[in-house]
C-alpha cells in the first residue's frame, strides 16, 4: 500500500500560492503573528517530503539551514541540481516513482509541499489523497496557482479553522474517481 500524499498548503483568496515572481512576501504578516496555524502538528505526522524545483529553490533562497532535516525528501526536477542536505534527494522520476521510493523507505504519510504545477500532475494522476490549504484573507490579483492543471475530482470536507489573524483552514479528502460525477 503506498504512503498518502497530502498537499498542505498556504494559499490567497483568490487561489495562489505566490506572486508571479514566486515570491511569497505576502505570507510574512501571518507568520509573524506567532500562531502556526496548526503547521507544526501537521509536520509532525508526516514522515516524508515531496517538492518541485521551484518550491525547493524559494526554500533555499531564505538562506540559514535546510528546515526539513529529519525527514527524507524528494525533490523533483529535469535540471541538474544540489542536495541542500543529506535528507534530500535530487531526482528525474515521475511523482508516482517518487511517492514509491518514499513508501519503500517506510514513510506513510507524505507532505506535497509544492509548487502548483506538481500539485495539478499529482492530483490529475489520481496521487493526491488529502488537500489542506490555509486561506489567507488576502486577494493577489495574479500568480502561481494553488492547482496548475488538473481539476475535476470532488472533495469531502474533513475539518475546518478558523485562527484570530483572519485564516481559515479547509481539510479535504479526495474522493476516489468512482465517486466523483
Amino acid at each position: 500500500m503506498r504512503a498518502a500524499l497530502i498537499y498542505y498548503v498556504a494559499a490567497s483568496l483568490d487561489g495562489y500560492i505566490a506572486r508571479p515572481d514566486g515570491s511569497v512576501d505576502w505570507l510574512e504578516p501571518i507568520e509573524a503573528s506567532g500562531d502556526d496555524h496548526g503547521f507544526q502538528a501537521f509536520y509532525d505526522s508526516v514522515d516524508g517530503l515531496l517538492m518541485g524545483r521551484a518550491t525547493y529553490e524559494t526554500i533555499l533562497a531564505f538562506g540559514g539551514d535546510w528546515p526539513y532535516p529529519s525527514k527524507p525528501c524528494i525533490v523533483l526536477t529535469r535540471s541538474d541540481m544540489s542536495p541542500a542536505a543529506p535528507a534530500v534527494q535530487i531526482s528525474h522520476d515521475t511523482p508516482a516513482q517518487a511517492i514509491e521510493q518514499l513508501t519503500t523507505a517506510g514513510c506513510k504519510r507524505i507532505w506535497l509541499v509544492g509548487g502548483g504545477s506538481l500539485a495539478g500532475t499529482c492530483y490529475s494522476a489520481g496521487l493526491l489523497d488529502e488537500l489542506v490549504v490555509s486561506f489567507i484573507p488576502l486577494l493577489l490579483g495574479a500568480g502561481i496557482p494553488m492547482f496548475a492543471t488538473g481539476l475535476g475530482r470532488r472533495l469531502q470536507l474533513r475539518e475546518q479553522r478558523s485562527f484570530p489573524t483572519g485564516v481559515v483552514q479547509l481539510h479535504y479528502q479526495l474522493l476516489p474517481e468512482a465517486e466523483t460525477p
